[in-house]
């Protein structure tokens, strides 16, 4: 063979081999930079783990991160195949999502910083190795953020459909039923729609593995999307039936059946035979088998990108430290009032103080603020009034933190919604709900002073006290609570409050800035 053949043979031979691209640093870079994060936000990472195992509810999120890493590992061909090329747009991501991150942990506001640090994994994979990367794993990415736990918020929302539910399936059934709040009466006994019965962890689990399952069973979004949906909304209608049967069950027994540890049992069992049915049908409308790989080809020789690569990765590890940096320079400020300090409201023209007596309903608040728990008498009526003031704010002592809800000595809530009411020239926003304890229940006007600013919004609450914690402003809160009794036939004492507050507003106030200012 000539010279010219054998160079001839070798081109052939060369157009047909993969061509090896220099050694690509981009996932050994990435699984350092995501190790990097994990210790960086270990507590918020932690925090999100002792919900796993204190909230059944939310215990799903031991299996998301392996699931994830599976998904991930399925993809290794993929991702072999993709080219890696670094993106300032991850790190952008990056840095916003490390600013709310900050904003987060200014605010207390946790479930926000544990979004905001698990979307930061995604955001380094979209630095460090590019788009095509990214997109190559885009659903397990995604189905990240489900390890966040999130969705107590859903709770009341999911009762109130429980319970209205439950009592219109037994009347249509012909079964008499009383209904007063979220408990209602039958012949043959009394039942609650507690936080448990809510439906929250079923409807979470579904939307779990629902997710999993039209992403491994079907290609067509329209079709995933389409069973996602379903999956979320048919746990919430299955769970009224749920709550239906488990009392038809305990009327047909004489509350033998189904009032014990038998009612969660049986409410998992349905729940599980739901989900059974629901991938059943799902499975009529799976996609064929995926189209067989296309031939093997000559690799595509990629730049060597193996030096912006490293860059890319030290950026985001430096970008990604220096949030909880700033969060740590911060100045921990003492949560406890100064000694000395304390709230005194002279009562006005009009109105006299009066003993509190030991039934009366209290608002809990976190922490050991300033209080004032007072009762006055006037014309219009009894009016009490609760403040709890804190000079600086902080984790579990501030005036949103998470308590127990305000029940006290048989008071449970009726109604609550916002309002606005105007006191002289003054407009204020707040919210307005009603108690009930038997046959005695309590009008409830209440609002905060973050900062000295007068709001009913718990969002601007947590605004402002983001701020102020980042600019070193003043953190001091209160929360002002003013209450009237009424019989259950007699009128809201809307009156009465609006005359309370225009009498004796300026007192608060004065109360408020005077401590403000000790």
């Amino acid at each position: 063979m000539s010279a010219g053949q054998a160079a001839l043979a070798a081109a052939r031979a060369c157009a047909v081999m993969p061509i090896r691209n220099a050694p690509r640093l981009g996932p050994p870079l990435l699984l350092a930079a995501l190790g990097a994060i994990a210790v960086l936000y270990h507590a918020t990472f932690w925090s999100m783990l002792q919900l796993w195992s204190r909230s059944q509810t939310f215990a799903h999120g031991y299996a998301i991160v392996p699931i994830c890493a599976w998904l991930v590992w399925r993809q290794r061909g993929a991702l072999a195949a993709a080219e890696q090329r670094p993106s300032i747009a991850g790190l952008v991501l990056i840095g916003l999502l490390g600013a709310a991150w900050l904003l987060a942990d200014a605010a207390n506001v946790q479930v926000v910083g544990q979004y905001a640090a698990t979307a930061l994994l995604p955001a380094a994979v979209l630095a460090i190795c590019g788009w095509r990367y990214a997109r190559a794993i885009a659903f397990p990415l995604g189905y990240l953020m489900l390890a966040v736990p999130f969705g107590e918020v859903f709770v009341p929302p999911l009762i109130e459909f429980t319970a209205r539910f439950t009592v219109g399936a037994l009347q249509w059934t012909g079964v008499p039923v009383f209904r007063e709040n979220n408990n209602f009466s039958i012949p043959s006994g009394n039942w609650s729609v507690v936080e448990a019965c809510s439906g929250l962890r079923y409807v979470i689990a579904s939307l779990a593995l629902g997710a999993l399952y039209a992403h491994l069973n079907y290609r067509s979004a329209r079709r995933r999307l389409l069973f996602i949906a379903v999956a979320l909304l048919l746990p919430i209608l299955a769970n009224g039936v749920r709550a239906y049967l488990i009392v038809m069950l305990g009327h047909w027994s004489g509350m033998r059946l189904a009032a014990g540890v038998d009612h969660l049992l049986y409410g998992w069992f349905f729940f599980g035979l739901v989900s059974l049915l629901l991938y059943w049908v799902g499975g009529f409308w799976r996609d064929g088998p995926a189209p067989p790989d296309a031939p093997a080809v000559a690799a595509p020789r990629w730049p060597d990108m193996r030096a912006a690569s490293a860059a890319a990765a030290a950026a985001c590890v430096a970008l990604a430290a220096l949030w909880p940096w700033l969060a740590v320079a911060l100045p921990a400020a003492p949560t406890r009032p100064a000694p000395g300090a304390a709230l005194a409201v002279a009562a006005a023209p009009g109105w006299r103080a009066v003993d509190t007596t030991a039934a009366e309903w209290r608002a809990p608040h976190a922490g050991a603020p300033l209080q004032l728990i007072q009762r006055y008498q006037g014309a219009p009526g009894f009016v009490g009034l609760q403040l709890a003031w804190y000079r600086r704010q902080g984790k579990d002592a501030e005036l949103l933190a998470h308590v127990a809800p305000a029940r006290f000595d048989g008071w449970s809530p009726v109604a609550d919604g916002a309002r606005s009411v105007r006191v002289g020239a003054r407009a204020l926003a707040l919210r307005q709900s009603v108690w009930q304890n038997g046959a005695a229940r309590l009008l409830v006007w209440r609002w905060y002073r973050q900062g000295g600013v007068d709001t009913a919004s718990a969002f601007a609450v947590k605004l402002r006290l983001a701020g102020a914690r980042l600019t070193r402003g003043a953190e001091d809160g209160a929360d002002i609570i003013v209450s009237a009794p009424y019989g259950e036939h007699e009128p809201e004492p809307q009156a009465a409050l609006g005359a309370f507050l225009a009498d004796m507003l300026p007192a608060i106030d004065k109360a408020l800035d005077d401590v403000r200012g000790h």
